[in-house]
């Protein structure tokens, strides 16, 4: 589909649904991974199981709300690849809550992870980031149109919209480009519970009748990643089956 032979790529929360599909397809494209997650155990087990290539690949435990860690991992990629070509910010907490059962530990968690990971992230990687290079940063359709008992998250993910579309004037005179993708309902493990509140209802009112799949969200940060979108920088691309159209 697209050539990112000998391109390296980071991605944190890479253990994720969406990230590990992409970490899937980035391997077989010929990408170098430096992956990152929460959970080293179940991040090792996951590089285990992808499949034998010339691309190498590390992993590093990653807390995104810490920014040592970041440091740390996007040092780690300098140190074995001298630089980074792809950075995909994946890490996410999705949490149900009503705003007035939002603790103010509850709300600072949620930012922490989803606004203050891809702030530190981003921030770290740029120096890294060689010409030619992509910054894809996973916004939501709730960054859109808000989400029911996920404010925290909507709030979140419209920063990520704005942050994203400043980078460029940043990163353009560097020849780095930087482009969000927003997935709407995609079968996760992170969407199990509101798919099974509220599933038929969901379906019913998505054009296309059905949720997507990781790997179709994967296929679109692939292109967005690829020379194929050379001239692409500060665009969001939707991928929801047409239940939100900007």
């Amino acid at each position: 589909m697209f050539d990112l032979a000998g391109k390296v790529a980071l991605i944190t929360g890479a253990n994720g649904g969406i990230p590990r599909a992409t970490a899937a397809l980035f391997r077989r494209l010929g990408a170098h991974l430096v992956l990152t997650d929460l959970d080293p155990a179940a991040l090792d087990t996951f590089a285990a199981a992808l499949p034998e290539a010339q691309a190498r690949m590390v992993t590093a435990r990653v807390d995104v709300t810490r920014r040592a860690d970041v440091d740390d991992a996007v040092a780690l990629a300098g140190r074995e690849f001298g630089g980074i070509d792809i950075l995909v910010t994946g890490a996410g907490l999705y949490v149900e809550q009503e705003v007035t059962a939002m603790s103010d530990d509850d709300w600072r968690r949620t930012i922490g992870v989803n606004l203050d990971g891809v702030f530190y992230t981003c921030r770290a990687a740029m120096p890294l980031l060689r010409r030619g290079g992509s910054v894809v940063n996973i916004a939501s359709m709730a960054g859109h149109r808000g989400s029911v008992r996920h404010a925290h998250y909507a709030a979140c993910k419209a920063a990520v919209l704005g942050f994203t579309r400043s980078l460029v004037h940043e990163l353009s005179p560097r020849g780095v480009r930087a482009n969000c993708v927003s997935p709407g309902i995609i079968a996760t493990p992170m969407t199990e519970a509101i798919m099974a509140q509220n599933g038929a209802a969901l379906i019913a009112a998505t054009p296309m009748k059905r949720f997507g799949t990781p790997e179709e969200v994967a296929s679109v940060i692939a292109f967005l990643a690829s020379d194929a979108a050379s001239f692409v920088t500060g665009e969001t691309i939707h991928i929801n089956g047409g239940i939100y159209m900007d």
